[in-house]
């Protein structure tokens, strides 16, 4: 086992309100290791992993494993969660593969934080099905379905927010594989064309632009990098961002949240914005709950960002909290988990020359086509 520290952002929080809020998050989990979004509430498999992240960073080993062989046993044969449980009750059948996949993220999580190999080979085949199970809806042109059910005829079709997460989750994936000396070249190239697609094929997407997460994924999921990244972050900051309190949410509407504010926060961290990450960072402590939890968000008056209403809801959801607490481990924490998100021990998929000329390549076939039709 690892030496472990519990990370602070000088300043900002110590490393006893970090462990406090991890604490607020592992008081919600059940004794079967489900760990819902509030006490009695419901659960998904992409937000139970964030949380379990969560526990790990505060050195909660135990419990994070807890929560992962939860997901064990709930895993479907053919490498899925649905949407949503109440319990061991499904409570939405819907097949996400973006949910599905993020236990690989966890996986690796885990393993980086603890050294524990033995729960890597366990795991590897939970990790396995899930990836390969959202990868059997990826289109050749490298975007992947957001719900596999084959029924679904209304609302079919990739999302950029989605095939970003995967796109990360696809890398921990690979990393996981070959700790373990396995070879999935299939993978590999899955992950190239997902980043192309990401990066270049904006008309493969399902239209999300108010949704901040549009704005940021890929970013964090780590397919852009370098100026392609800065420009992305820039083009739409006064969009989504109300100066000193956060991230909107929707573009649209009148709230911040803890949690996109928090993952900008980890954009930010992964393309070498480490000043600026900070300073957004010291905005979301507003929202912090005496117990260390952390409130969903905060509705503000109009464009008035100094008048302030009530609480976006009357909730400390576990997956809220942690992506604060992924958040200070990014800005303050010790590797290897501290830079997970910047990539760091992670395969590199394409450079960023080869992304460069995908791009190119993408954009003259475009234009041949715009020629021949006229």
């Amino acid at each position: 086992m690892r030496r472990h520290e519990i990370p602070e952002v000088a300043g900002i929080v110590t490393a006893d309100e970090v462990l406090a809020t991890v604490d607020a998050i592992a008081s919600v989990q059940c004794a079967d290791g489900n760990i819902p979004w509030v006490p009695g509430g419901q659960t998904d498999a992409w937000n139970l992993v964030e949380a379990a992240m969560a526990l790990d960073v505060g050195g909660r080993h135990a419990d994070a494993e807890r929560a992962y062989e939860w997901l064990r046993r709930r895993q479907n044969l053919d490498g899925s969660w649905h949407a949503y449980y109440e319990g061991d009750a499904i409570k939405d059948h819907t097949l996400d593969t973006n949910v599905t996949c993020y236990v690989a993220n966890g996986v690796w999580h885990h393993y980086i934080a603890t050294g524990d190999t033995g729960f890597l080979e366990a795991f590897f085949r939970v990790v396995e099905r899930a990836i390969d199970f959202a990868l059997d809806q990826q289109h050749p042109t490298g975007e992947i379905e957001w719900d596999a059910d084959p029924l679904r005829l209304e609302g079919r079709g990739a999302l950029l927010t989605g095939s970003s997460s995967i796109y990360s989750s696809l890398r921990c994936a690979i990393a996981a594989a070959e700790r373990l000396g396995l070879d999935r070249p299939d993978w590999e190239l899955s992950l190239g064309s997902l980043a192309i697609a990401v990066a270049h094929r904006p008309e493969r997407f399902l239209e999300k632009e108010r949704w901040a997460m549009d704005w940021y994924y890929p970013v964090l999921g780590g397919v852009l990098r370098g100026h392609a990244a800065h420009a992305r972050i820039a083009a739409k900051w006064s969009t989504f961002v109300a100066e000193g309190r956060g991230v909107r949410c929707v573009s649209d509407a009148p709230w911040i949240t803890a949690a996109e504010t928090c993952e900008l926060v980890l954009a930010l961290d992964a393309i070498g914005l480490h000043e600026k990450a900070r300073e957004v960072f010291g905005w979301v402590q507003f929202l912090r709950h005496d117990d260390g939890s952390y409130w969903t968000g905060m509705n503000f008056d109009g464009d008035r960002f100094d008048k302030w209403g009530k609480y976006y809801t009357a909730e400390q959801p576990t997956w809220n909290s942690a992506a604060v607490v992924l958040a200070a481990n990014a800005l303050g924490g010790t590797p290897p988990t501290a830079g997970l998100f910047r990539g760091e021990g992670l395969p590199a998929g394409l450079t960023a020359d080869e992304l460069i000329a995908a791009g190119e390549e993408i954009e003259d076939a475009r234009g041949a086509r715009r020629h021949s039709d006229t």
